[in-house]
Order: C-alpha cells, then structure tokens, then sequence
C-alpha cells in the first residue's frame, strides 16, 4: 500500500505540475495577445513564428502542405504550432517541480524566440513588435515560478507534508484565478486586434468602385456549356482558390493605405491614394489566374471579372521604358504591406496585355482575402510572380540586383503559365452506366489562348472534343467530349493545345520550380 500511495503522490505532483506549466503557456500567449493588441496585431506570438517557419521552409515541403491541406495549410500550421507549445509547457511545468527558475528560464527563452522571429519578419515596424512575446513569455514565467512553488510538498511540522501553508484546493483556486485572468487578457486582445481592423472593414463596406472606361468585352454566346459537373466559367468570390504565406489576413483601411512607385529608372517616382488610382480611367477584363501550385489536374484556378487602373501607364507616367526599348529595370518587384516580394518581369507588364492594379473583383472591391484594396494582376504569369495581394510599393530594379521571396526560396524568376487543361467530369473512380457518357473540363493557356482540347481513351487515338466559345486570351475554355464508353475500366486522359500551337507536355513534372507539366486523366469503371 504504500508503495500505491507513493505512485498515486507522484502521478498527482505530475498532473499539477503538467497543469501549471499549460497554464504558463496559456497565460503567455493571452498576455501576448492583449500587447500584441494595444501594439501591433501582426506582431502577436504564433503568427510571427507561424511566418518564420513558413519563410524558412524548403519549398518541396510547402508544396507537400499545399497539395495535402489546401487552403487550411495555414491553420494547420497554426495548430501544430500549439500543440508543440502545449507539450514544451506540459515537460517545463513538471521540471518546474524540481527547478522552478530552470523552467521559468524554459518559457523566457520562448519569449526570447518570439520576439526575434517578430524583428526578422519582412513587415516588422521595429523594437515594439518584440513587446507581445517578451511581456507574454514574462508573464508567463511568473505563473509558472508561483503555481509550481504551491504544487511542491515540504515538510511541515508534526512529519506530515503540505504546499507552502496551501492546500490543494489552494492551487486549484489558484490555478482557476490565473485561468479566468488570462482568458479575460484574451479576449480583451482581440476585441481591441478586432477593433483595429474595423475601419479597413468600414473602408471596404462604403467603397463604390466607378464605372470603368474600358468595360469588359461582351462574352460571346457559347462559352458556358449546360454540363452536369463542369467548373463553372465565373469562380464566384467565395469560391475562389487563395494560396499565400499570410498566417492572418491583412486588414487594410483604404482612406490610409499608400502605393509607392520608386526605383532605378523611375525619372517621377510617385505615391498614389486609392482615390487617386479610382479617378483615374479604369479598365474591367475576364482574366484567369492560376497558382504555380497547382497539380496537374488540381484547383487553384479561377476566372473572375476584374476592374483595375492599367499598370503600364502609370509606369510609364513615372518615365518607366521597358528593357527592349532601353530601359535600365528588367523587374519589377511588388511589395505587400506584410512583407510578401513578387518580381514580374517588366517588359510583360509593359508589353501591351492587361497587366492591372485591380481594385474590383465581379463587381465588389476586392475581398480581403483577395488583397483589398488593391491587388496587381499580369495576365499570362503565374501568380507568384504577379498577382501581388495587398500591394503597397512597387519598386524597380534588376533581376541580377534582388530575388524576391520565392526566388530565395529556389522557385524560377520567369514563370509564364504552361498550358495545361483538366477533366471535372467524370469524376476519378467514377461509376457511369454503359452508353453515351459526356467527359468535360476546362483548358487553360493565359495570353496564348486554347485552340484544341483532345480526350483519349486508354491507348486508343487522340479524338478532338467539342470547345465553347473562346471569350479571350486570357482565360480559359470549357470543352466537352460525348463518348460511347463500353463496361469495363478505362483510363480518360486529356491535352489541349494553345494558341500559339504547342501542345500541351506530356512530361510530367511537379510544381516546384516553375509549375507541374503533364496530363491530366482520370480512371472510371463502367457499368
């Protein structure tokens, strides 16, 4: 028996050191919040190590994230991120038992990470983006130092043990009180974070984007086929794909927001309001955007209608000329207010397409999520080379002078979109029944247009399919195939051809360094 005593004293002493320490973290982390709150939103603990670890992981490993998590990659992260902080805080309150300042000096030292991670960040605005992780990570430390003192038995008087003069129940109450005046830290740090993005909400729920001067061209009849399960040719707002390293959307007020126009070769650098771009006469065009992240066969692309100033007249306005013609910048390095660098090309941008500073999105400003209140666009270039979200600052200079974020990050410079085209129905292992069965999809080639979309049936020739009307260039192209499919398994491929020709690579390649190659097929059982 007594040896089952001792056991249950030791299980006991564990749990309340365990619980002292997850109460450590949790103060930490809501004190963190209510700085982080009264300072900088942005500058809270998880979201500068959420970003630092995305900054420094290997871009194979980003792309596993996205491919597996989609657009929860973040959260995911985000959780991951707790629950390591959960079982650090867990083993530091059970060493406090013994070593109560060892394990303070544990939640400190993650205080001290915090804060570095907060001033390595790209957007950090200086030495008060350290204060939510230095003060939390304090705090933090005192909780522990305190609640573990109550928690380790010392002899009293008579040979009996109790917990510094506290019971139990003492560091229970104790315990309760920390609890409710953290989460009370809490939620006051978020009301005011809230509070701070409520004018950028404001901004947005009052803007009225004006009529563009250039209204988009009319869609042509025929480039929506009625087929059951084919994407359809607008991506609604809501539905349409977001793949960033923001851990938190940023929240931009409209009436302060700024884009800085600066670099080599700008003879008239500029800074320009919302309002002054909205004076000035827009341009509203269909174009498809597609991630570099996209699988062959994957989803993160879309078609929307956009409405935006023209891009290369404000470059030129600032004496911008395009390299072919002389100019001294052969890039164009776009920065975002948290940070983000994406380089364009400049003479794509300058080269006559509709390469815009959008401000609209099918017929809304932009949401946040998509980079209100103003995005860039190239049609023709992947999105991480140009469709810059939240933009702030555009800088001119070389590609030889500077590599933007994801070129550090070994991804191409120059990344035009390949052409590429995907099967939406059937859907893969499908059951269809035996007879006339329609196969569609999409095919996309920004810039360069579809010509032709072909579908093949396990090994058998190549057969053209039926493509709606083509509304432009720049988006893509719903297609349709009626097949007589017989009983049995069957392997459905598909491949497109551009504009200019080329026929869409048989290679398959994954995304990493300049987008998947490949075709796409899907495998279905017949009935």
């Amino acid at each position: 028996m007594p040896a089952v005593s001792s056991f249950r004293s030791k299980l006991v002493r564990a749990a309340l050191g365990a619980s002292a320490g997850l109460l450590a973290a949790f103060t930490a982390l809501a004190v963190a919040e209510l700085v982080a709150g009264l300072v900088r939103p942005a500058a809270g603990p998880v979201t500068v190590v959420g970003g630092a670890v995305i900054d420094r992981t290997p871009a194979a490993v980003k792309d596993f994230a996205i491919r597996t998590f989609g657009e929860s990659d973040k959260t995911v992260l985000q959780l991951g991120i707790l629950a390591l902080l959960a079982l650090i805080a867990v083993a530091l309150g059970v060493l406090a038992l013994s070593h109560r300042r060892t394990g303070a000096a544990g939640v400190l030292l993650f205080g001290i990470v915090g804060a570095a991670a907060a001033l390595s960040r790209p957007d950090s605005v200086g030495i008060g983006d350290a204060l939510p992780s230095v003060v939390g990570a304090l705090a933090g430390a005192l909780v522990l130092y305190v609640l573990a003192s109550r928690a380790v038995p010392t002899p009293a008087a008579g040979g009996e043990s109790e917990t510094d003069g506290w019971s139990r129940r003492g560091f229970l109450a104790a315990a309760g009180a920390t609890a409710v005046a953290a989460a009370s830290a809490g939620v006051l740090g978020r009301y005011l974070a809230g509070r701070q993005g409520r004018g950028a909400v404001a901004s947005r729920a009052t803007l009225v984007l004006p009529e563009p001067a250039s209204p988009a061209p009319a869609v042509p009849a025929g480039v929506r086929l009625r087929v059951p399960g084919i994407t359809a040719f607008v991506t609604p707002n809501s539905d349409f794909y977001r793949v960033d390293t923001a851990l938190t959307v940023p929240k931009v007020d409209a009436g302060t927001w700024r884009l800085r126009i600066h670099g080599t070769g700008v003879a008239r650098p500029r800074t320009y309001t919302l309002d002054q771009l909205l004076a000035r006469p827009l341009i509203e065009r269909d174009i498809t955007l597609t991630c570099v992240s996209n699988e062959v066969g994957g989803p993160y692309v879309g078609n929307a209608r956009w409405l935006g100033v023209p891009l290369a007249q404000l470059l030129k306005e600032a004496g911008v000329i395009p390299p072919s013609r002389g100019g001294k910048a052969d890039q164009l390095v776009a920065r975002s207010v948290d940070g983000m660098t994406l380089g364009s090309p400049v003479e794509d941008v300058m080269d006559g397409r509709d390469a815009m500073l959008a401000v609209g999105m099918n017929g809304e400003p932009l949401p946040f999520d998509h980079g209100f209140p103003v995005r860039m666009l190239v049609p023709g270039l992947y999105g991480y080379v140009s469709a810059c979200k939240w933009i702030t600052d555009i800088e001119l200079t070389t590609f030889d002078a500077y590599d933007p974020y994801w070129v550090k990050r070994k991804w191409a410079r120059r990344a035009p979109i390949k052409t590429q085209s995907r099967i939406d129905t059937p859907k893969p292992f499908a059951r269809p029944a035996a007879g006339a069965v329609t196969v569609a999809g999409v095919a996309w080639a920004q810039h360069r247009g579809i010509s032709r979309v072909q579908i093949r049936v396990d090994d058998g020739p190549w057969q053209d399919a039926d493509l709606a009307a083509q509304a432009g260039p720049d988006m893509w192209r719903q297609w349709s195939y009626r097949w007589n499919a017989e009983p049995g398994g069957h392997n459905l491929t598909v491949r497109a051809t551009d504009g200019a020709g080329q026929v869409q690579s048989e290679r398959r390649t994954r995304t990493v360094p300049d987008g998947a190659s490949g075709r796409h097929s899907v495998f279905v059982t017949v009935t």
